[in-house]
């Protein structure tokens, strides 16, 4: 269990190739595979947008794995700002906003 002290929250804007290469579902993998809260959606501006939350160094690296983002993605732009934590909600795909 995540200490609350050690548990951040960081909303990420990510642009460049991130619609249509299966983005949101690679990033619902990652972000469970580190055990983290939060959601990602499509938004109609064509870029992705997250909320992460769960232990500094699991959102940290979460937020470098999305620099990368799966195999046909190119990410040319991640914008992260601190986030409001949902709490343990798990991680889930939104509808497109």
């Amino acid at each position: 269990m995540v200490e609350p002290a050690d548990r951040i929250a960081i909303h990420v804007i990510l642009r460049g190739r991130v619609q249509g290469v299966f983005y949101r579902n690679w990033t619902v993998e990652q972000a469970l595979e580190l055990g983290l809260d939060g959601w990602v959606r499509n938004r109609n501006d064509g870029t992705v947008e997250a909320l992460f939350a769960g232990a500094s160094t699991a959102v940290a690296d979460m937020v470098t794995r999305c620099r990368r983002g799966p195999t046909h993605a190119r990410v040319t732009n991640v914008d992260a700002s601190p986030g409001t934590d949902p709490g343990a909600t798990g991680f889930h795909k939104l509808p497109s906003v």
